[in-house]
């Protein structure tokens, strides 16, 4: 019987399943005396403590196994378990209404999920799953309930669950857990990215899996395509064998490549970056064989904090990744891109309807010039140690990139007074992620030293749909031809005035996108370093010339699917002839 979800996480496992039962968490609703409270919300202050004592050793092992990044969900779960109006609430119902805490939180928890959940935007949702996984953290405390030790004794298993919390993701153990298959989730969701960055193939939105497959079953999950096979004869078990030792073997040439430059089939070099949020990224980048940096996400360089990051904060963090990708390579740093969407909680801001068409990124930073100026400095001062470019993000004006510069030239100038060192030949580039930067991109050719096309939002705002919204998540569509062409307008209007274009989305990565895009003549891919040698790989077998000709018949054709049917089939299903 095969199954088909969402390819989560990569890579083909063959073995017995286990199924997890999620533990009916039951909690009573008691009332108790006025002078039991005291002690009810001491009990309920310790089992945050513990809880947060637990979610702090996660935090710190997945920022050593892993990276900064993935650590910061846990960094925000923490401000969770700080937020004193989430706190508070519980605290006022066990006082007032003379709660037990299992009931207080259970009932505060409901509330506040079910409003996040109802949000459009996908922060706000996030916050919702954030928030459940938190909570119920807390009450298992409160109740007694141990964790479940069925993910890390005995021999490796295929996990099969209903759901799985990034904290649950963070603590499988790969030698035990070889995959997992969940009945719900999707690819961006944080369980999949920490299985990507853990090796963990993952099979996810299956909806009733853990009602077809019963403990002991044999099972296949390809990560790949996104099935599971439940109980296959012994053809398809043979096929999928050899299936998987073909990925290994192939993940093996992967490996040599770490070293190599990416070069095309007739010799047409581009530059292989890598997308990060810290310094510590930055030494997985270079193990991982990138080229440089398409992307420093400095944001979380902000994000689990109380307050702002000081200018010397910053510059250490921008000097280390300098150094660490040495003179040569390409680092560049995106200045701040928060507000709407991205909440700091010492940062006030006006709620908004529609945050992603709101107050933020750059428009923030250009009404707070306290802040924006901070960042220039020590992003200036950093470039002194390495190849560093500044990146601004959400352009759509000439006004705004305009104004930025006035902002650089003046930060410039100070350190210029005070002696202080900076690269001279700085590059500046912006984002291309609004429609209307793409409509306008010949004029802010001429104004920039490069484009980077950020496909994330850009294919949001281009087809007006929330990727995570389930009804139009459809319609977010990276080979739609209307992205394609905006894509192509882009890359040719930067020609025209000699500048280079860079894409920092996750269609940069994409194994059909990639011919695409070199036909098109993008000149730097930047992606999770995970995807590095698989798409250098992919860009050695290419011929960049032979390309362009496929790349000017795919914005002929009228649909992604379609698109993408005719890169298989003329591309890369001629590749593994």
């Amino acid at each position: 019987m095969v199954q088909t979800g969402i390819a989560a996480a990569p890579g083909i496992v063959i073995g017995k399943a286990v199924v997890r039962q999620e533990k009916q968490l039951v909690v009573e609703r008691k009332k108790i005396d006025a002078g039991e409270t005291a002690r009810e919300t001491d009990r309920f202050r310790h089992a945050v403590e513990l809880a947060a004592s637990e979610l702090t050793g996660i935090k710190e092992k997945v920022k050593q196994e892993l990276s900064e990044e993935e650590a910061r969900i846990f960094a925000a779960h923490l401000l969770v378990l700080q937020d004193p109006e989430f706190v508070g609430a519980i605290e006022s119902l066990i006082n007032q209404e003379q709660l037990n805490a299992e009931a207080a939180l259970t009932e505060v928890r409901d509330q506040y999920v079910q409003l996040f959940a109802s949000m459009e935007n996908e922060y706000m949702r996030e916050r919702a799953s954030d928030l459940q996984d938190v909570s119920n953290r807390v009450l298992k405390k409160l109740l007694g309930v141990e964790g479940d030790s069925a993910m890390e004794d005995g021999e490796p298993v295929i996990l099969v669950v209903h759901d799985l919390t990034p904290s649950d993701t963070a603590q499988l153990d790969p030698a035990r857990v070889k995959a997992f298959v969940t009945n719900v989730g999707g690819r961006t969701s944080h369980s999949a990215i920490m299985a990507r960055s853990l090796e963990i193939p993952a099979v996810v939105g299956l909806s009733d899996i853990t009602e077809r497959i019963v403990t002991g079953d044999l099972v296949i999950v390809d990560g790949l395509e996104g099935t599971v096979q439940i109980n296959p004869d012994a053809a398809v078990i043979a096929a999928y064998e050899a299936k998987k030792q073909a990925c290994e073997q192939q993940k093996a040439i992967w490996t040599k490549l770490v070293h190599e430059k990416t070069v095309t089939r007739d010799g047409h070099h581009v530059e292989l970056v890598a997308n990060i949020g810290s310094p510590h990224d930055a030494w997985q980048a270079l193990e991982a064989g990138a080229e440089g940096i398409g992307l420093f996400r400095t944001e979380f360089l902000y994000m689990g904090k109380d307050r702002f990051p000081t200018e010397e904060e910053q510059f250490a963090a921008y000097k280390a990744v300098a150094q660490t990708m040495g003179s040569e390579r390409p680092v560049i740093i995106r200045t701040l891109d928060i507000g709407g969407d991205k909440e700091l909680p010492y940062l006030p801001l006006p709620k908004e309807q529609n945050p992603f068409l709101g107050y933020r990124a750059i428009r923030m930073c250009l009404d707070r010039a306290d802040l924006f100026k901070t960042q220039l400095r020590a992003i200036l001062r950093a470039s002194a140690y390495g190849n560093i470019k500044i990146m601004y993000p959400m352009i759509a004006t000439i006004g705004e990139l305009r104004k930025a510069n006035e902002f650089l030239a003046a930060c410039k100038e100070e350190l210029r007074r005070k002696g202080i060192p900076y690269r001279q030949e700085l590059e500046v580039g912006i984002m291309i992620e609004v429609p209307a930067a793409v409509m306008i991109a010949d004029q802010l050719a001429r104004e920039v030293d490069f484009f980077s096309i950020g496909t994330n939002d850009l294919i949001q705002y281009t087809m007006a749909a929330d990727r995570m919204n389930e009804h139009v998540s459809h319609l977010y569509d990276p080979f739609h031809p209307a992205v394609l062409r905006m894509i192509h307008h882009v890359i040719k209007a930067a020609a025209d005035e000699g500048k280079w274009v860079g894409m920092c989305g996750e269609m940069a990565g994409e194994p059909h996108a990639i011919p695409i895009l070199l036909g098109l003549g993008l000149h730097e891919f930047s992606m999770s370093a995970t995807s590095i040698l698989q798409a250098r790989h992919l860009l050695a077998q290419l011929d960049a010339g032979q390309l362009r000709e496929v790349a000017m018949h795919v914005l002929t054709l009228e649909s992604g699917a379609e698109i993408k049917a005719y890169v298989k089939e003329h591309v890369l299903d001629v590749l593994q002839r």
